[in-house]
């Protein structure tokens, strides 16, 4: 299983964490999605995932990562 990690600015509410929750683990070989609010950050594990649409499930969640 691999792991990557996004800052997420943005983050600030339970608002937050549903939408990208939501949108991220639609994509396919996500198996957990965790949201921290306090320290603005996503980390998505699973198998195979692509770091390009990871960050195209947060940004259709209404959300900007910040660069790698």
């Amino acid at each position: 299983m691999s792991e990557i990690t996004f800052t997420v600015p943005a983050i600030s509410c339970g608002h937050c964490v549903s939408a990208i929750s939501g949108e991220v683990g639609r994509v396919a070989g996500v198996r957990e999605v965790v949201v921290d609010v306090d320290a603005k950050r996503v980390t998505v594990r699973g198998e195979e995932l692509d770091d390009a649409v990871l960050r195209a499930a947060i940004d259709e969640a209404g959300y900007d990562t910040e660069p790698a």
